[in-house]
C-alpha cells in the first residue's frame, strides 16, 4: 500500500488518476493538486463512488519550490507523479529532493522562455555539440543524477507511451529476443478522428512546437537533423490500415542511444493527415506558433499560448473521436548469429478507453503507463538511487502490467520494415 502524490489535473493526468484509483491494492492513498483545484475536487468526487482509494485535493504553484515542497511534506507520500507541463520537470524535481521523496515524470524538460538568456546559452552550446535542436532534451534532468543518488531517491523520466512504453519495448526486446539491436525504428499511428478541422490530441503548446520543429535521428553514433517533415513513408498499420508518417525528433532516441549498446540507427515517425499539415503550416507562416511575446493593444501575450486558448481542448476530445492507435517498435538484429526483425505493438480503441475512463486513447496511451512507472517506483520493482529512464529497468513485470491494466501488446517476428 503506497500513498501517491499526483500533480496535474489535464487529460492525462485524467486517466492516470482513475487508473491509480482501479489498482487501490497499491494506491490507497492519492493526492491531486493543480493550481486549478476546482478541477481537481470534480475528478475526485466522481472517482470517490468507484474506489477503495482514499482520495485529496489541493491547489498548488508546481512552479514555487518552497510551496511545493510544504504541500509534499505535509502529505508524506512515497512518490510524485508528474502529469503537469514539461516546464515544471526541474521544480518538482527540486521540491521532491528537498521532502525525501521519489519521482516520476513523463515528459523531459524544456522551457517555457525559449527566449531566456541563461537557458539560450546553454541550448545553443548543446546544438553545436550534439547536432540537434530540439528545445527539449534529457541533459537538464540527467545533470540530478548525483542529487538523486546522494539522497538515495529514485527519479524514473519518461513512463508515458513514447516515451515510456516504446522504451520497455527495447529493453524487452533486448532481453528476451535478441542478443544485438541495431535497428529502432519508433512508429506512433492515431488512426482516429474527432471531426474539427484542427485541434492537438495533447497539449497544444507542446505538440505545435514539436511538431513543426527540424526532425533529428540517430545514425552510426551522431545526430542527423533534417528540415521539418521532410522525410515521409507509408505504413500499413495492422487494424489501423495505410497511413503517411514523418520523421520527428523525439527524447526516447536520446536515451536509447546511450543505453542500448551497439545499437546503430534509432528513428521516430509519427502519422499526420494533409488536413493537419496544411492548417500548422498556415499558422506557423502567420506567427501563430511562435513563444516570443509580442504587444497587443497594452498587454503581452504569447501567440502559441492565445492560440491555445482558441483550440479544443484536448481532454474534451473523447466523446467525439473515434478509430484507433498503433504505437510500437520495429527492431532488426542478430540473435544466435543470424539477422532477425520484430514488431511489437499496442492497438488503442478511441471510444474504447471513453468508455471506460472518459478520455480518448492518446491520453490513455499515456496515463495507463504513469501509473504503472509509479507502481514500479512505489513496490520497490524500479528502485534505484539516481535518475534513469525506464529502458535502464527489468521490462518484464512493467511488460506484464500493461497487458493488466488496458494496454496489450503484440509481438510480430515478420513485420513489414521502413525503408
Amino acid at each position: 500500500m503506497a500513498r501517491l502524490f499526483i500533480i496535474g489535473c489535464g487529460g492525462v493526468a485524467r486517466v492516470a488518476i482513475a487508473k491509480c484509483c482501479q489498482n487501490s491494492e497499491v494506491f490507497d492513498e492519492i493526492m491531486i493538486a493543480s493550481r486549478t483545484v476546482s478541477k481537481c475536487e470534480a475528478l475526485a468526487e466522481e472517482l470517490r463512488p468507484t474506489t477503495k482509494t482514499v482520495i485529496t485535493t489541493a491547489q498548488v504553484d508546481a512552479d514555487n519550490v518552497e510551496e511545493l515542497t510544504a504541500l509534499i511534506r505535509e502529505y508524506a507520500p512515497v512518490a510524485v507523479l508528474n502529469v503537469a507541463l514539461p516546464y515544471q520537470d526541474l521544480t518538482i524535481m527540486d521540491a521532491c529532493l528537498a521532502a525525501g521523496v521519489h519521482y516520476i515524470d513523463t515528459a523531459n524538460y524544456e522551457p517555457e522562455d525559449t527566449d531566456d538568456p541563461t537557458w539560450r546559452a546553454i541550448y545553443e552550446k548543446r546544438c553545436k555539440e550534439l547536432g540537434f535542436s530540439a528545445y527539449f532534451d534529457y541533459s537538464w534532468q540527467w545533470a540530478y543524477q548525483e542529487k538523486f543518488e546522494k539522497a538515495g531517491l529514485t527519479a524514473l523520466c519518461g513512463t508515458g507511451f513514447d516515451p515510456g512504453v516504446t522504451s520497455v519495448f527495447t529493453a524487452y526486446a533486448l532481453k528476451h529476443y535478441f542478443d544485438e539491436i541495431h535497428t529502432i525504428d519508433i512508429l506512433d499511428c492515431n488512426g482516429g478522428d474527432h471531426g474539427y478541422p484542427f485541434a492537438t490530441n495533447f497539449n497544444p503548446e507542446i505538440n505545435l512546437r514539436e511538431v513543426s520543429a527540424p526532425g533529428s535521428y540517430w545514425e552510426n553514433g551522431k545526430w542527423i537533423e533534417t528540415e521539418p517533415m521532410a522525410i515521409k513513408r507509408e505504413y500499413d498499420f495492422p487494424e489501423v490500415g495505410e497511413k503517411d508518417m514523418y520523421l520527428l525528433h523525439h527524447e526516447e532516441i536520446e536515451s536509447l542511444a546511450k543505453n542500448i549498446p551497439g545499437v546503430k540507427r534509432i528513428r521516430f515517425f509519427m502519422t499526420f493527415g494533409q488536413s493537419y499539415l496544411t492548417h500548422m503550416k498556415c499558422l506557423e507562416n502567420v506567427g501563430m506558433l511562435s513563444t516570443t511575446p509580442i504587444h497587443f493593444e497594452g498587454k503581452e501575450i504569447v501567440p502559441i499560448q492565445f492560440l491555445k486558448a482558441l483550440l479544443p481542448d484536448p481532454a474534451s476530445l473523447g466523446p467525439r473521436t473515434v478509430g484507433k492507435t498503433n504505437i510500437g517498435c520495429i527492431f532488426t538484429g542478430i540473435k544466435d548469429g543470424k539477422e532477425k526483425t520484430l514488431y511489437i505493438y499496442n492497438v488503442c480503441d478511441h471510444q474504447e478507453c471513453y468508455k471506460e475512463v472518459g478520455s480518448q486513447a492518446i491520453s490513455y496511451t499515456t496515463g495507463v503507463p504513469a501509473m504503472i512507472g509509479s507502481m514500479m517506483v512505489v513496490k520497490g520493482l524500479w528502485n534505484k538511487p539516481g535518475v534513469f529512464t525506464v529502458e535502464e529497468f527489468d521490462p518484464d513485470p512493467y511488460m506484464e502490467a500493461l497487458n493488466r491494466w488496458g494496454l496489450p501488446w503484440v509481438v510480430d517476428e515478420n513485420p513489414q520494415l521502413v525503408p
